[in-house]
């Protein structure tokens, strides 16, 4: 998601407009509180329930990865042995290519580690969060998470196009957390500031050759860094940010989606390139703005993977009606709605995962929903069951397509002390895992 739910609007009603709010998150969020600092360009705190102010094992054998990181050294007797020195980017590594699709019952429900790492105020702590423990990583774990996203900021706190070491090693350190703990982690380079796509200059919405330039060399140190750490790493090309129009044209134009192919192509061949895990690790691409409709549609093209066909996911988000999931104020394209449940809303529902299955099946892509959720509220506070009924359903779609649901949080239905659920959090894990 985009900083406090975007309430500076991540240009929320021009998004909405262009985009027929088929996924608000890419505007404002419902629970997201991810991408500016308070009263900046990102906005300022989210309503309600944003913060105030805004291992894998044994994947190689003894003998490890040849070149790049997926070599005729390939996996030893067994499977899982001591790794080798693997190719350009670090070591260790495994020849064998995961399957997307196969890892998505193991990846279960997933939650996102929001507003902290991702923070471009004051790293982790900047938006109201307290730093992240190993005791709250491990709460999720034992409270039924498999799957934990990690927003993270790299941009912001880079010195001249290099990523800052501490940064780095802290975001290792999570990873390693999670890893320990028995689940998956992915992690992204998130709005960031929008440098993506150029959101603060006169190149807006366009994709040009600094923004390509700097987005590969992320990825090479990235990539590097992470290049011992095993399967369960899943790396994230970025969160919403492939929002690229045809002359820059947003309002009344035409998504230009050879620029996101052209990203999602660049991020898939740089990783590959590192070496190590990342050869055959899954990554994942980014959707249209992440956005239903605006990425199942015969322009978005999946890119050439050097690992084969079965090792990437593709990420949408959802947080539709976006009046119910994150809208606290009256504006003048719609009014915020605290209640959720009629025959035409789920109706709604039904059908962008329909589309999004159908999609995922022509495609031969598994999906991680990387962020749903639904706004506590505060000046229009939503009703309980309706939040719980929502989150349920929204769950519910999503696994009976396989694809991985991934709740955006920022401590509102995960609490960041010990990993507890809140009660309408827990309904709705708990109805899943029946």
């Amino acid at each position: 998601m985009t900083h406090s739910y975007r309430l500076a609007f991540f240009s929320i009603l021009g998004l909405l407009v262009a985009c027929s709010s088929t996924d608000p998150d890419a505007t404002s969020g419902a629970g997201a509180a991810s991408e500016g600092a308070t009263g900046g360009s990102g906005g300022g705190a989210a309503t309600g329930d944003a913060a105030t102010g805004g291992a894998g094992t044994g994947d190689a054998g003894t003998g490890g990865a040849g070149t790049g990181g997926a070599g005729a050294g390939g996996a030893g007797a067994g499977g899982a042995g001591t790794a080798g020195v693997g190719g350009s980017g670090g070591t260790g590594g495994s020849a064998t290519p995961v399957d997307a699709a196969a890892m998505v019952p193991d990846m279960g429900i997933g939650a996102n580690i929001g507003n902290t790492l991702e923070n471009t105020t004051e790293w982790e702590t900047g938006w109201g969060q307290p730093l992240i423990t190993q005791t709250f990583i491990n709460g999720m774990a034992n409270h039924g998470i498999k799957t934990v996203r990690v927003p993270v900021a790299w941009d912001t706190y880079a010195a001249n196009g290099t990523i800052d070491a501490t940064k780095m090693a802290r975001v290792k350190e999570v990873v390693g957390w999670i890893e320990a703990a028995g689940m998956y982690s992915i992690v992204n380079i998130h709005w960031d500031g929008g440098w993506i796509y150029n959101e603060d200059n006169a190149d807006k919405y366009k994709l040009t050759g600094d923004v390509k330039t700097k987005f590969a060399s992320y990825w090479t140190q990235i990539a590097t860094a992470f290049s011992d750490v095993g399967h369960k790493l899943i790396l994230e090309g970025m969160n919403e940010e492939g929002n690229y129009w045809v002359n820059g044209v947003h309002d009344g134009g035409t998504p230009d989606y050879a620029a996101l192919n052209e990203m999602n192509q660049l991020f898939v061949t740089t990783v590959r390139e590192q070496g190590g895990y990342n050869a055959s690790r899954a990554l994942l691409i980014a959707g249209f703005v992440t956005d239903i409709d605006r990425t199942c549609v015969g322009d978005f093209k999946v890119p050439t993977d050097p690992a084969g066909t079965k090792s990437l996911f593709l990420s949408i988000h959802y947080y539709t009606p976006y009046t119910f999931c994150g809208l606290d104020t009256v504006e003048s394209w719609g009014s915020p709605k605290t209640t959720w449940g009629t025959e035409p809303e789920k109706a709604e529902l039904k059908s962008k995962f329909d589309t999004l299955g159908a999609f995922s099946t022509q495609r031969s892509i598994p999906i991680i929903l990387g962020e749903f959720g639904v706004t506590l509220g505060t000046n229009y506070p939503r009703e309980p069951a309706s939040r719980t009924l929502w989150m349920r359903s929204v769950v519910e779609a999503a696994k009976s397509r396989g694809v991985v649901p991934v709740l955006w949080d920022t401590g509102t239905d995960i609490k960041r002390t010990d990993g507890s659920f809140s009660t309408e959090w827990q309904a709705v894990v708990s109805a899943a895992n029946q």
